[in-house]
């Protein structure tokens, strides 16, 4: 099973996701992420996913390519723009859209935007355990 997550900027919301779904899919699954374009990672969500626990500051932000495209089973779109400017997929590949707030588009105090991420985080790995399990089942 390849899963590939896709947002805008692939800094946030699908980082997020690849890293819970490296936790709770099989270790010989694939699991990316990828943006429509590629921004850097944002530190807030590295730092609301290492105090649950999981290091994604060794993961990389990337652009979308077609062999990705090519060989996920799975795509998962997080965001609006990535939904309507996803490529045309492979006829076997399965999509889902998620349509999450952006996290980073948070005001407020620093207490107040990291709550936000801690609560993006907190929906985006109930998703993500729900798509694992799901599809663990179907295999």
């Amino acid at each position: 099973m390849n899963i590939l997550f896709l947002c805008t900027g692939n800094s946030c919301r699908s980082q997020i996701a690849e890293g819970w779904a490296k936790q709770f899919a099989p270790s010989d699954w694939i699991i990316e992420s990828a943006g429509i374009e590629a921004h850097g990672k944002n530190p807030r969500a590295i730092a609301v996913m290492a105090d649950a626990g999981v290091d994604i500051a060794q993961q990389e932000s990337t652009r979308l390519t077609s062999d990705m495209l090519e060989h996920a089973d799975y795509l998962v779109t997080v965001c609006g723009h990535a939904d309507e400017n996803c490529p045309v997929l492979p006829a076997n590949t399965r999509k889902a859209h998620w349509p999450l707030d952006d996290p980073a588009k948070a005001t407020g105090s620093e207490d107040e935007i990291m709550q936000v991420f801690r609560t993006a985080r907190d929906d985006i790995r109930r998703r993500v355990e729900e798509l694992v399990q799901r599809l663990k089942a179907e295999q």
